[in-house]
């Protein structure tokens, strides 16, 4: 079973982020952060800052993500 936290899933998000900003937001479980990003991502000036913030979205999941595992023990 692949490690959600580390694991290839994390790059998976991480490719689709990129490519998909607004997608990737609700994969995390922010559907309303991906509503909006896709209306900015629908300009094409909006596409880097839509994927810089979908980047840095991720990485504040996966940080929750390894919270949460440190806190199962």
């Amino acid at each position: 079973m692949t490690d959600p936290v580390l694991g290839k899933d994390y790059l998976m998000r991480l490719i689709l982020a990129l490519l998909l900003p607004w997608l990737q937001f609700f994969t995390i479980g922010r559907p309303f952060a991906g509503i909006i990003c896709l209306f900015l991502q629908v300009t094409v000036i909006g596409w880097i800052p839509a994927a810089i913030w979908s980047v840095y979205a991720l990485s504040q999941y996966r940080t929750d993500q390894k919270l949460a595992a440190a806190r199962r023990g």
